[in-house]
């Protein structure tokens, strides 16, 4: 009798699905990091060490200035409408490979949708706000009394409308483009590697213009800090809702 022919199985081919990535735990983590801070005191400590009774030496410098603020204010305004382009971009009915301009047309939505929601959520709470920049303090050479944003209501006699961070916005409005790779759909599979680069970006992006901020005397640290609490808790709670299977079925690809 002749032995059966072992027959080697096929390798496999479709992307291993990755264990999700705990964004939220991270979140739950950074927003204690950031109470902390801000219950610490340590805005003011930071800005009397940058500044001086004459103001903020490095206010007008025009790298800092006109480059990394104003230049990259527009940039972003850019980026912004690029993200709605590619948004709107003819549809494609399948998870392709990890490339930005093969994701589905409904995740491409909804990543221009939380963009655009987080930099509302920034600005509502800016606009509301009775918080005056530090180079509005009395003791930087302003008008204004140091009034924590953890009294609102309370005017500090400057122009208020300083919390939280917009330019640091500029970064950390576009959190969710990191999202369709860390958390793909679950039918979805995808690589990791360009969401990451996206998030290490954004986060640099972000600490870099908010930092700018800082130094020229218009943010305190925590300003930051709550502008990237802000857009991150948009970003991921907005995507958990958006590319739940039952609300993502019926948008069409």
């Amino acid at each position: 009798m002749s032995r059966p022919i072992a027959i080697a199985p096929i390798p496999s081919t479709a992307t291993p699905v990755a264990a999700p990535v705990p964004l939220w735990r991270a979140w739950w983590w950074l927003l204690g990091l950031t109470l902390l801070w801000d219950w610490g005191g340590a805005d003011l400590a930071v800005m009397q060490a940058i500044g001086s009774p004459e103001g903020f030496a490095l206010r007008h410098q025009w790298l800092l200035s006109r480059v990394l603020h104003d230049a990259v204010r527009q940039l972003a305004v850019l980026f912004y409408g690029l993200v709605w382009l590619w948004a709107a971009w003819p549809a494609r009915r399948t998870c392709g490979p990890a490339v930005l301009w093969r994701l589905p047309r409904r995740e491409r939505l909804a990543v221009a949708v939380l963009v655009t929601l987080s930099l509302l959520a920034v600005n509502l709470i800016k606009n509301a706000s009775q918080t005056s920049c530090p180079w509005d303090l009395q003791v930087f050479g302003g008008p204004a009394q140091y009034v924590s944003h953890w009294t609102p209501g309370v005017a500090d006699g400057g122009s208020g409308r300083c919390f939280p961070g917009g330019h640091a916005s500029s970064a950390y409005a576009f959190l969710a483009l990191s999202l369709p790779w860390l958390m793909p759909p679950a039918d979805c599979p995808r690589a990791r590697a360009p969401g990451w680069r996206w998030l290490g970006f954004l986060m640099v992006a972000g600490l870099v213009a908010g930092g700018v901020q800082t130094v020229r005397g218009a943010h305190y640290p925590s300003h930051t800090l709550w502008t990237l609490v802000i857009c991150a808790g948009v970003s991921l709670a907005g995507w958990k809702w958006m590319a739940h299977p039952r609300r993502a079925a019926r948008v069409p690809l």
